[in-house]
């Protein structure tokens, strides 16, 4: 399983705003734990930092260290949020998966973590 470790964060330059960030990556891989199958999907990453904001690089690595991970949709999403919010504690949270579609079915998941404000749901 990816190591939560591989999140760098940076101090907010800014954290006397409620400002919003969003980080998209399109070519999320990860193993379908049933079938052995690639999965393929878009990890969107919406917050508002406190104190800190993680680095793009980081953020990176840590996702593609899923490539290989047998992991359901679901539980791939719960950990990034979950690995997110403890390396950065912020002010709230949302994690957003895109699944392409494969047997005719596609998914999405979404996890929201704190206080999200209405107009973000």
């Amino acid at each position: 399983m990816p190591d939560p470790n591989l999140l760098e964060c940076f101090e907010n330059p800014a954290p006397q705003h409620d400002y919003v960030i969003e980080h998209s990556a399109e070519e999320f891989t990860s193993v379908c734990p049933k079938t052995g199958h690639p999965d393929f999907g878009t990890v969107t990453v919406r917050f508002v930092p406190d104190k800190k904001c993680v680095e793009l690089k980081s953020l990176k690595l840590y996702l593609q260290a899923f490539r290989n991970e047998g992991i359901f949709y679901e539980a791939v999403t719960n950990r990034i949020a979950d690995d997110l919010a403890e390396a950065m504690q912020p002010r709230w949270l949302i994690v957003y998966t895109d699944w392409k579609g494969r047997g005719g079915i596609r998914s999405t998941i979404r996890v929201d973590i704190g206080d999200v404000p209405d107009h973000e749901r």
